[in-house]
């Protein structure tokens, strides 16, 4: 017996399939494979993708975030 599990979230050393830039969708196929995507090929692909994939798991809100201030900087 397999028991699933939920996907971890990404990180910086997670790269898309397509182009090797930074992965923020990861999508698990019903196979077991899975396909990482930059943001770009996500919504070029994101569609087609969902019909097919057992889960997805999409963080492109993460580039939408404000990064926090740098250590010693005015504001």
């Amino acid at each position: 017996m397999t028991t699933a599990t939920a996907p971890s979230s990404l990180s910086a050393v997670d790269r898309c399939d397509r182009c090797g830039a930074q992965a923020y969708l990861r999508v698990m196929l019903p196979s077991g494979g899975e396909l990482l995507f930059c943001a770009h090929h996500a919504r070029e692909h994101g569609p087609k993708l969902r019909e097919v994939a057992s889960e997805v798991l999409d963080e492109t809100h993460k580039l939408d975030e404000t990064p926090a201030s740098a250590p010693g900087s005015e504001g």
